[in-house]
């Protein structure tokens, strides 16, 4: 039986370099008095800066601050294509399976490694999702971005959203968001059948990743 986990308590690391400018020590935004003063970025200048080009790395709007992405190790390359192939098999008329596709949320354009969405392809010719069914990202050197980033899906009413922990073998669940948080939180071994409450097709068998 999958373990219940407690409400993750990892504070988020920020990464502010994207547009190219040197790093702001850290010791500043822990500042109150300068946290303040700071201005968040909103995601209707975000989507103008990205389509500017005018971000010089690849990164990601949270919370209207713009994170740089970790560069991606060989096995976390390896279960993403794996667990997008699984997933892509689901794909028919009314869902969608993307791959690292950016998702636009309130205050934020995470880029999920695979996420499930309904709807056609077409749909989102000239948008980007809002809100998704399946939120998966994988996390091998660090997981605690990805559980801060748990309540930006709650927020969203993403219905789940899985954690494949690469070193541990292990998948964390997420389900019934309720007022920004996910109300039930659990722990699989890769071992167990993994069965997807959003989407009941989905009966994932998580070895077949990591083999």
């Amino acid at each position: 039986m999958p373990a219940i986990l407690d409400p993750p308590e990892v504070p988020v690391q920020l990464v502010a370099e994207a547009s190219g400018a040197p790093p702001l020590p850290f010791t500043i935004l822990d500042l109150p008095e300068v946290r303040a003063r700071v201005s968040l970025m909103s995601v209707e200048t975000y989507e103008v800066l990205t389509e500017l080009g005018a971000l010089k790395k690849k990164a990601e709007l949270l919370r209207g601050i713009i994170v740089e992405k970790m560069p991606k190790s060989p096995l976390h390359c390896k279960l993403i294509k794996r667990i997008f192939l699984y997933l892509l098999t689901f794909q028919r008329s009314g869902l969608v399976v993307f791959l690292e596709r950016p998702l636009r949320l309130a205050d934020s354009v995470p880029e999920p490694d695979v996420m499930i969405v309904r709807g056609e392809e077409s749909d989102f010719d000239a948008k980007h999702p809002t809100t998704a069914e399946l939120v998966v990202e994988v996390a091998v050197s660090s997981a605690a971005l990805d559980r801060e980033n748990a309540s930006l899906y709650a927020e969203a009413g993403i219905p789940e959203y899985w954690i494949v922990l690469g070193t541990e073998h292990q998948v964390e669940v997420y389900r019934q968001p309720e007022n920004g948080v996910y109300q039930q939180k659990q722990l699989y071994s890769v071992a167990e059948i993994l069965k997807c409450a959003s989407v009941p097709d989905v009966q994932a068998a998580p070895a077949d990743w990591f083999a």
